[in-house]
């Protein structure tokens, strides 16, 4: 989903998990023969991964809830506290997270930095489902974990209540996460390898104490600026020019500054368009047009 708004989780939380054992399966696998990588195949629903869901992992289980933007996107609950952040899913069975903010329990062990989330989240990469059930799967098609339904998180005295209740399913949200448009005539799908590097806005240099610019990182995670602010989140990329990201919280110095997150984060496809890169949104619309710097 796109990340319109957060609601904030204050400091501290009481008890958060009920029923946390529930079994969800191996939290990961061997290769599967029949799996595809994410973005690779036949597209599932995304919507069918709205809801709240029992994770039972090595590293620990707790609720993972995914909801609309304006129910509180996505929410993780464990013994440590509850933590923020976005997601989005589309094409091809991709999927992307990232957490940016975090309500700590005040544990012994416990971290205090909201990007130290489950180890399992940042290997999701995309998602299939089973049946009713949901899996989240790596970037080779293999198991990460199980979604199990039927959880109920606790919202603490610092959580508003509604955010612990299972998201609705609107005909809006519905709409919001219909397939993707192709890509428009005359643009060459750009795979993985070709999107990983450093990348500038291509239309002419615009104001701002500092290039902007976007880097897409093998790791999944990329980086940026709009020429004053750093900016930075999460990306995965499939078939067919599929593309989805993440943009987590920036600074909000102004400036004649160029959007390259909301270019990002805004995209379902990217294609070449000669040497430059143009990112194409649900619609089909453009968001923007970068060129490799250098």
């Amino acid at each position: 989903m796109r990340r319109s708004r957060h609601l904030v989780v204050a400091v501290a939380v009481g008890t958060l998990l009920a029923g946390c054992a529930a079994g969800s399966g191996p939290t990961t696998g061997p290769p599967d023969p029949s799996a595809a990588p994410p973005g690779a195949g036949p597209s599932p629903d995304p919507v069918a991964l709205i809801g709240n869901w029992t994770v039972t992992a090595a590293d620990g289980g707790g609720v993972l809830r995914l909801a609309p933007s304006d129910q509180g996107d996505l929410l993780w609950f464990d013994r440590c506290g509850v933590s923020t952040g976005t997601w989005r899913a589309g094409a091809g069975g991709l999927f992307v997270t990232e957490l940016s903010g975090l309500s700590p329990s005040g544990r012994p062990g416990c971290p205090t930095d909201p990007r130290h989330g489950p180890a399992w989240l940042p290997r999701a990469t995309g998602f299939r489902v089973t049946g009713k059930t949901p899996v989240l799967l790596d970037d080779r098609g293999r198991q990460v974990v199980r979604l199990a339904p039927g959880a109920k998180p606790d919202p603490g005295p610092h959580l508003l209540p509604e955010l612990a209740e299972p998201p609705v399913v609107t005909p809006e949200v519905r709409r919001a996460l219909a397939p993707a448009a192709a890509l428009p005539a005359g643009l060459t799908p750009a795979g993985r390898a070709a999107l990983l590097g450093r990348w500038v806005p291509a239309g002419p240099p615009r104001g701002g104490r500092t290039p902007a610019y976007v880097e897409l990182r093998e790791d999944g995670g990329w980086r940026g600026s709009d020429g004053c602010n750093g900016q930075g989140g999460r990306w995965v990329a499939g078939a067919e020019g599929a593309l989805l990201a993440t943009a987590g919280p920036s600074t909000l110095i102004g400036c004649a500054s160029v959007p390259v997150a909301r270019w990002l984060s805004g995209a379902s496809r990217a294609g070449l368009d000669g040497d430059v890169l143009v990112l194409v949104d649900a619609r089909g619309d453009e968001t923007g047009r970068l060129r490799r710097d250098g």
